[in-house]
């Protein structure tokens, strides 16, 4: 997940997920996966800064066959009402079965 959203967003060359709020599942025998990330040790200022508020969102992947992980999404800043659940690109049933994303 962390090379797929670098990829997308390649200032963040220092994170890492969030321990223990990772969600992973298969729907349809597409694979997909959900995180936050937070910075790691050698995280510019300007990194910092700019994780204060993106690190606080969840962002959603999807695996290809091959299996590259793409980034699809971001929650809203705030979060929405019902987590993954408002995110359109995650299937309803998979959202469901991760508890809208909530760790807490």
């Amino acid at each position: 997940m962390t090379a797929a959203y670098q990829r997308s967003f390649p200032r963040f060359t220092h994170i890492r997920p969030v321990p223990q709020q990772f969600f992973y599942g298969r729907c349809g025998g597409v694979r997909y996966a959900a995180t936050r990330f937070e910075p790691t040790p050698g995280a510019t200022h300007e990194q910092l800064v700019g994780m204060q508020d993106e690190g606080s969102a969840t962002k959603y992947f999807r695996g290809t066959p091959t299996g590259v992980w793409s980034y699809l999404a971001t929650d809203g800043f705030p979060r929405a009402p019902h987590g993954c659940g408002d995110v359109p690109q995650i299937p309803e049933s998979l959202a469901a079965a991760w508890g809208n994303c909530s760790v807490g």
